[in-house]
């Protein structure tokens, strides 16, 4: 290729240069409609915009056929409780007394492979990047994280990385991280998945929307300079695709954070929002100034003139190509009016934070860019931020499900005497997937700023809002990957229905869904069922309970080799609380005599557990059934007992069923418990089956009357388990086993540490 200035009047005559489109990701058919769009070749700089633009993480293009069901199952009244949703940067629901909340999850599963430590901690800068562009101050982190066998090498390479990176970065921003999960399993084997969620609040007059509006108002780009990471960072290409020529050395594609940078960006930011000198503002993170620019233009009213070579750089020579699809961190680009471009200036100044006028909103409808004088952009800004290709990629139900399907647990040994069943309990406790996550948890800062009122290893994360009134809210991100491979549609509403139980079972008023659905490659229509099952699940499951998904992320291409990993759409849930003091603890509490209650029906539902896979190494069958109804019955239930204090600790069962709740109940409040199974049902079965739509709670004796009265009024089964037993310092289940705390201490704390300590 001609290694001078590719302007839009060279490209116009030189129709027969050779592109690299395919090396940029681009398929043929798509390289053949930019140039029907331009009517000629695209520029170096301009292909550069579509290749990342266009690109799966960016465009969507193989999920947005089945995104739609989204839009199509939310109904009015679901809508009223969103100030912004899909399409934005983040959703934003109204919590009352004036505040909105913003949330949303994203994944950065890739470039956390490649480098783990940057992949994460860039991961987390990115999120919270698109929560400050909404107009909030953010307020906490959590992340869902899954890996390959906790004992295989690589494993020991990638997560200590990873975490390392979430908490270099988060707790230098000052953001406490709240919730989470910690997965193994080995499909994630060479393609770990970094999902990254943050939360943040703001005034609801202080609502920001990413739009350039107003022609004459100026364009400014603030934050770090703009490098040579992250090239091609959306669409993993080398970065050399931009700079063969240039004789520097390749760089990865994975892009390098500067907390400190961003943590100053955040609180310039808010003065700016406080000042109302912003009218439109944007984070640039994937795909760069390329997407910042076409997207605020196509969100706009008219068209965008950037002059590109005034972007701060901090590498030399570089071309109008690496500027534009450069994912460098710490960037923001806002849409200033002339008259308060002095006052944005004096504020970024203050802070110390770079910032440069690049252009202005026109009047026309194009997107032009300019570099030294040269026009080497020159396109309908809608084609490259919204128009991208749409596939309809087949589709159909893998010819092996059935027999996955058909290979049930009912074959496998059941555990019989009391001996076996205590084996069982402690191998599953202390199973990687069961054990403690604090050897992770420890490393990040969940109490920073004070507001934090529950975090790891609570059912969900809480943090205050408003110190006045303690209205705050609670966040929960599920997903159990064995059961969405057994059935996407169910396993996905079952993820959903137990990241609602866990708001509610701290207290909080579910009120919105965020999502971030990870699967393997688009072009194998055995994935592409999953996903399209997955997306039916939980629309539906959200019509059903009323809740709407606000946002979300798609990560495809998730695999090694043909192997594609669990199909694993994680699924976050936001919750309300009026005032966060009656919020549930997880743990129990000292009082002697508390009573132990079970909510909820236990069915003998194995398929699928995590029994089934440490004992048997065992994944078929069909997963728990999924009864949603029950699911918002028992969150009513949950909430009016916290707003009555009828409840002192709550705690769901899900992964390793009773047995692991009892055990983490106990161990969390360091506080004895004495169980009683029901003698009408198999041991074995209480204990570790999986049936959703289960709490275990502790009611003060005071209270106890009153709570189960309510759930008998309300139609919700309930059950007498046992009592606090402080004295004791062990759990003594009848007829099974006293466990003393100290060794079930030992069993779930010293799984993790003795992996990767």
């Amino acid at each position: 290729m001609d290694t001078a200035l590719d302007t839009v009047d060279h490209a116009a005559s030189t129709p027969e240069v050779t592109q690299p489109y395919a090396e940029l990701g681009l398929a043929e058919d798509e390289y053949a409609r930019i140039r029907d769009i331009l009517g000629r070749r695209p520029t170096d700089a301009e292909l550069a915009m579509y290749s990342v633009m266009w690109s799966e993480h960016c465009s969507y293009k193989s999920s947005k056929v089945h995104l739609k069901y989204f839009g199509e199952t939310t109904t009015e009244q679901m809508r009223s409780k969103m100030l912004a949703g899909i399409g934005e940067n983040a959703g934003v629901v109204d919590i009352g007394d004036g505040w909105a909340v913003t949330f949303k999850v994203e994944s950065h599963n890739h470039p956390s492979y490649v480098e783990p430590y940057q992949g994460a901690a860039t991961g987390v800068g990115g999120i919270v990047r698109d929560i400050l562009a909404m107009g909030a101050r953010p307020l906490a982190v959590a992340d869902p994280l899954r890996f390959g066998p906790a004992d295989a090498p690589d494993t020991r390479r990638v997560l200590p990385g990873v975490v390392a990176g979430i908490a270099g970065y988060g707790n230098c921003l000052g953001l406490p991280n709240i919730g989470g999960e910690v997965v193994f399993d080995a499909s994630y084997a060479g393609n770990p998945l970094v999902n990254a969620l943050c939360v943040g609040a703001m005034r609801v007059e202080d609502l920001h929307l990413a739009h350039a509006s107003g022609t004459g108002n100026k364009i400014i780009l603030f934050g770090a300079r703009t490098g040579l990471d992250g090239i091609g960072g959306v669409s993993v290409l080398a970065s050399d695709s931009f700079s063969a020529d240039t004789g520097r050395k390749k760089l990865p594609s994975v892009q390098v954070g500067d907390p400190f940078t961003e943590k100053v960006l955040i609180e310039c930011c808010l003065e700016l929002f406080a000042r109302k000198l912003v009218v439109g503002i944007q984070d640039l993170g994937g795909a760069g100034l390329s997407c910042a620019t076409s997207e605020l233009a196509a969100a706009g009213d008219g068209g965008m003139h950037v002059v590109l070579d005034r972007v701060p750089l901090r590498a030399e020579g570089m071309t109008p190509a690496e500027v534009l699809s450069s994912e460098s961190q710490e960037r923001m680009c806002a849409v200033v009016a002339p008259s308060d471009v002095d006052a944005f200036m004096a504020v970024c100044e203050k802070w110390d934070v770079t910032a440069t006028e690049i252009g202005e909103v026109t009047d026309g409808d194009r997107l032009v860019v300019t570099w030294h004088g040269e026009t080497v952009v020159d396109v309908p800004p809608r084609t490259v931020a919204h128009q991208g290709p749409v596939y309809h990629r087949p589709y159909a139900r893998p010819a092996a499900q059935d027999g996955v399907q058909a290979d049930t647990t009912a074959k496998l040994p059941r555990p019989k005497t009391a001996d076996e069943l205590r084996d069982a309990v402690l191998r599953v406790v202390s199973s990687p997937n069961q054990a403690s996550k604090e050897w992770v948890t420890s490393q990040y800062d969940r109490y920073v700023r004070g507001n934090t009122v529950l975090a790891q290893p609570a059912n969900s994360g809480v943090i205050r809002v408003d110190e006045n009134t303690g209205r705050g809210v609670a966040v929960s991100t599920d997903c159990n990957s064995r059961f969405v491979y057994l059935d996407p549609y169910a396993g996905t509403q079952l993820a959903l229905a137990e990241s609602y139980r866990n708001v509610a079972t701290s207290g909080a008023t579910p009120v919105a869904v965020t999502n971030c659905l990870n699967f393997g490659a688009p072009t194998d229509p055995g994935v592409m069922w999953q996903f399209e099952r997955a997306v039916h699940g939980l629309a539906d499951g959200c019509a059903e309970l009323g809740i709407p998904v606000t946002g979300g992320n798609v990560s495809f291409f998730n695999q090694t080799g043909d192997t594609a990993i669990l199909p694993t759409p994680v699924v976050g849930v936001l919750g309300v609380l009026d005032d966060v003091r009656r919020r549930i603890p997880t743990g129990i509490g000292a009082e002697a005599g508390e009573t132990l209650i079970l909510l909820g029906e236990t069915h003998d539902e194995l398929d699928g557990s995590a029994w089934a896979e440490v004992l048997h190494s065992h994944l078929g069958g069909l997963p728990p059934k999924v009864d949603l109804a029950r699911e918002k019955l028992l969150a009513d239930v949950l909430v009016a007992g916290s707003r009555d204090g009828l409840i002192s600790a709550a705690h769901d069962l899900s992964g390793g069923g009773l047995a692991q709740t009892l055990v983490e109940t106990v161990l969390i409040g360091q506080c004895g418990a004495r169980v009683v199974l029901d003698d009408g049902q198999d041991p074995f079965v209480q204990l570790f089956s999986e049936s959703a739509g289960r709490v275990l709670v502790a009611v003060p004796r005071t209270e106890e009357l009153r709570f189960t009265e309510l759930c008998s009024a309300r139609g919700l089964p309930w059950r007498k388990t046992g009592v606090v037993d402080p004295e004791s310092q062990a759990l003594e289940i009848q007829d099974v086993a006293t466990f003393p705390l100290d060794d079930l201490r030992t069993a779930w704390e010293s799984t993790l540490p003795a992996l990767f300590d």
